[in-house]
């Protein structure tokens, strides 16, 4: 019993600090699709939500410290990033977070760029579904392979 919550602890651990690592080691471990993406998606949004209301805390101390420095607020480097922001949104973030961000920072960059809380919540719910789903299928029809990444 403890070896089981373990299984699903890891995946559920996993998938809010790296969501591809959820339905990775639920497949490897062999968890079913179902329980694999419930876990991965829970774990994702969880983390979403938290740094949702970390990430606030943090453009709010971030925008303090540069005004008490005299320091410009934009940078070069912000710069480009809101120009991506400007072009592709929350939508683009949401999209692009399992994928290449971490739910950690996926979800600050979102903050800090202005997206409300209710809309980081729905954009990455929606892609935490889709590349769950993605992800989870993918492995689990390829874990009749003899991969490395698939023995426990």
């Amino acid at each position: 019993m403890a070896a089981e919550i373990l299984k699903y602890l890891s995946v559920y651990l996993l998938s809010m600090v790296k969501f591809f690592g959820g339905p990775l080691a639920g497949i490897s471990m062999g968890l079913s699709f179902w329980m694999t993406l419930l876990l991965s998606v829970t774990g994702m949004m969880t983390s979403v939500f938290i740094f949702s209301q970390v990430g606030m805390l943090i453009s709010k101390w971030y925008v303090q410290r540069h005004r008490a420095q005299n320091k410009p607020i934009f940078s070069k480097k912000s710069r480009k990033i809101v120009k991506i922001w400007q072009r592709f949104g929350i939508k683009g973030i949401a999209f692009l977070t399992p994928v290449l961000f971490s739910p950690v920072i996926g979800t600050i960059m979102a903050t800090v760029l202005g997206a409300s809380q209710r809309h980081i919540l729905l954009h990455m719910l929606w892609s935490a579904v889709f590349w769950g789903v993605t992800f989870t299928l993918a492995l689990h029809e390829l874990r009749h392979l003899d991969l490395a990444i698939f023995h426990k």
